[in-house]
């Protein structure tokens, strides 16, 4: 079974746990370190042999285009995670139709590969965002992996599918929902993140040789650049809450990753997206 891997590349002062303590006006003179632990990430890529979707902010893309053209020079594949990781539910529907289309053309433009795959930031679509899937159809999208399919108070849409399905009618567009494992009548998240992160590695090998064996169908994981740098800058006034689930157990995230090749396969979204399509046919 191949599974889907994928990267969110945004930096440590974009993430939605600090958007109430730092002010965006001030990303550009904060110590950006996405680059780095981008280039970091593709290491442990290279050592496993292992390719997977790079879902990255149009921001990061404008400032260091570069790191695009290595993301696709090493095989990967680059998705759009919007400009500057903004929540789909704080748009109108123009708005949102004019933050991924600007997001494309700079990822299309900086890494000169064509962009068919989208993630919304924090997982926001949702039940709020009926019009989000049609509008990236409509905009030529093929998928979107924004959907977590659990309830959660970040996120959720406790009753979307948990696998891949078609959101649009009459159209081939498909949604990919993040993992998710089953307990008794309980859905639990699993598809990576500060999931992976915080919980013992043996819950996250449980829940995807869940979803491939009894299931049968592919795991979808993700986490962030900024999630193997232990030494990336503390935000204090954040909320404690915030603090304990972005800096806990940073430093033990890099060898995690490395056994997820040693126990699955993993591939690109766009070419898991292929398979699932013709499941789905």
């Amino acid at each position: 079974m191949q599974n889907a891997l994928s990267v969110d590349v945004e930096d440590w002062f974009q993430v939605g746990a600090f958007e109430s303590v730092i002010d965006r006006k001030d990303w550009d003179r904060l110590e950006c370190r996405v680059e780095r632990n981008t280039d970091a990430v593709m290491s442990l890529f290279e050592e496993a042999g292992v390719k997977a979707t790079f879902f990255t902010l149009g921001w990061v893309a404008e400032r260091y285009p570069a790191l695009v053209r290595r993301i696709v020079d090493a095989g990967h594949e680059i998705a759009s995670h919007g400009y500057g990781h903004d929540r789909v539910f704080t748009f109108t529907p123009a708005q949102f139709a004019a933050d991924i289309e600007r997001t494309r053309k700079i990822l299309e433009d900086t890494s000169g590969q064509s962009v068919t795959g989208y993630r919304a930031p924090s997982f926001s679509i949702d039940q709020r965002t009926p019009w989000a899937h049609e509008i990236l159809a409509e905009q030529g999208y093929i998928y979107s992996s924004s959907v977590a399919p659990v309830k959660h108070d970040h996120y959720g849409w406790a009753d979307a599918p948990r696998f891949a399905f078609r959101p649009v009618a009459g159209s081939d567009f498909l949604e990919i929902p993040v993992t998710t494992a089953q307990l008794g009548p309980k859905r639990l998240a699993a598809g990576g993140g500060g999931f992976f992160r915080l919980l013992p590695y043996a819950f996250s090998r449980w829940a995807i040789r869940q979803v491939n064996i009894d299931e049968q169908r592919p795991a979808v994981i993700y986490f962030h650049p900024w999630e193997i740098d232990p030494d990336q800058p503390r935000v204090v006034n954040a909320p404690v809450r915030s603090k304990l689930r972005h800096y806990t157990k940073l430093d033990v995230m890099a060898d995690k990753l490395r056994r997820l090749p040693k126990d699955f396969n993993w591939d690109r979204l766009d070419h898991i997206v292929v398979r699932e399509k013709a499941r789905l046919a």
